[in-house]
């Protein structure tokens, strides 16, 4: 069974920058995508970036100009470099992986974004 693991959530200053991380326990050459998605409290997971194996990155509706999407292929890890992060908005963001109709999820790294 494939293993996805998120790292890098913590607590960050409103407007303030972070860095999550994405390792998964096969080559990310087997899947056709990698995605990001988040989930505040008490709403539905709403999806954030997707990194495809062709193909440009796509990005949410107000989410490109402030977060990057990016994939390490010998590392087997995809990152999503988030700036100006709002403090309205903590969530936990999850990593996604589809290959051919299936879908692998994360556990989840919490962000909040706090003074």
């Amino acid at each position: 069974q494939v293993q996805l693991v998120e790292s890098g959530g913590g607590l960050v200053q409103p407007g303030g920058s972070l860095v999550l991380s994405c390792t998964i326990s096969e080559s990310i050459s087997r899947y056709n995508s990698m995605g990001w998605y988040r989930q505040a409290p008490e709403k539905q997971r709403e999806w954030v970036a997707t990194i495809f194996s062709t193909g440009p990155t796509q990005y949410a509706d107000g989410i490109k100009a402030r977060f990057t999407a990016y994939g390490d292929v010998e590392e087997n890890t995809v990152y999503l470099h988030m700036n100006s992060l709002n403090p309205k908005a903590p969530a936990v963001y999850y990593c996604n992986a589809r290959q051919d109709g299936s879908a692998y999820w994360g556990q989840g790294t919490q962000v909040t974004a706090s003074s």
